[in-house]
């Protein structure tokens, strides 16, 4: 069997991979290697989590359907980790049609090869910024997706509603991953603690996004990776429980199923500056500023649905995480 991991280069596809070649599994990756941030970082990702490991990751874009075909009957596909994607919810008031392109052109290409590949299981990144500002929390995969407030948001949840499309159709199994804030050593550079820890070494201040009254649910790498590698394992089945009088979103009489994976664990983005501070042995200046369009008040994941169905949730407390990545931040960067 051998495992397609897209966006093999990016911070959560290159430890999928990895652990995937751990385990000893025959798994390839690809990616388009574009410069939403900077390349090198990426290389590097790339030679240090998965070169020792004999790991491939070939330039390929997901929205070039012919190279992506081509691709798949290679290496004959028969599961997929669909991690490629636009990432950033600031980003996609610049610059949208990259999400069009990307999130949406891509995205469609890949369940097409997955459909003429007769792949037994798609595994996709979608998002916790689907839930919009639902204020009642946690957030379940049951409750409403209707009501996006970032591009970014709306592609993910459009990701969601055409896997199921093709799961209907031609039975293609597919299981989406609503990631919650990941975070952990080889991060994007946009992310909160890439972004934090750059600016408390250098002694310039932070910008504190609604005066730090926001709280998001810190999901470390590690658990993520552990999340998408135990559900590859388990395809999408039909709930023989659905009830098309009452529909539920959380699961279908077709082959498709939506689980959080976050840490359930929201926490304050004050703390979260306060336990950076001492992971890296400096205080930080902060910058109090308002809220931001496209963010929301609070992310905070419910996890029951994931560890019912494969025994696991994410649990890594942000205090042990925070110590891995300013541990590798501060090797990586003063190198």
């Amino acid at each position: 069997m051998t495992i397609l991991v897209t966006g093999a280069a990016g911070f959560i596809g290159a430890h999928v991979l990895a652990q995937l070649l751990l385990q000893g599994r025959r798994a390839v990756g690809l990616d388009n290697f574009n410069d939403y941030y900077d390349v090198s970082l990426k290389g590097d990702r790339v030679a240090a989590l998965l070169g020792p490991l004999g790991g491939v990751v070939e330039h390929v874009d997901c929205a070039d359907m012919g190279s992506l075909r081509d691709f798949f009957a290679r290496h004959g596909i028969e599961r997929v980790v669909h991690l490629a994607a636009q990432a950033g919810v600031r980003y996609s008031l610049i610059n949208p049609k990259a999400y069009v392109q990307s999130n949406l052109v891509g995205f469609v290409n890949v369940l097409e090869c997955c459909r003429q590949a007769r792949t037994a299981h798609l595994v996709y990144a979608s998002s916790s910024s689907v839930y919009g500002n639902h204020e009642s929390l946690p957030w379940d995969e049951n409750d409403s997706v209707a009501h996006p407030v970032s591009l970014y948001a709306a592609t993910k949840a459009s990701n969601e509603l055409l896997a199921h499309s093709y799961a209907h159709l031609y039975r293609l199994p597919a299981t989406a991953l609503r990631f919650f804030t990941a975070y952990g050593p080889w991060g994007r550079p946009d992310m909160a603690p890439m972004l934090f820890a750059r600016a408390i070494l250098a002694g310039e201040p932070i910008r504190v996004f609604n005066h730090g009254r926001m709280q998001r649910d810190f999901t470390y790498v590690d658990d993520i990776v552990q999340a998408v590698c135990r559900l590859l394992e388990r395809p999408a089945e039909p709930d023989p429980a659905f009830d098309r009088h009452q529909p539920r979103p959380a699961t279908s009489d077709a082959p498709h199923r939506v689980f959080n994976i976050g840490n359930h664990q929201p926490v304050e983005l004050l703390e979260f500056i306060g336990m950076l501070e001492q992971a890296l042995g400096k205080p930080a200046v902060r910058q109090l500023e308002p809220m931001q369009p496209g963010d929301v008040l609070a992310t905070y994941a419910a996890t029951d649905r994931l560890n019912d169905w494969v025994g696991f949730a994410p649990s890594t407390p942000l205090a042990r995480g925070l110590t891995k990545f300013a541990q590798w931040y501060l090797g990586y960067y003063d190198r």
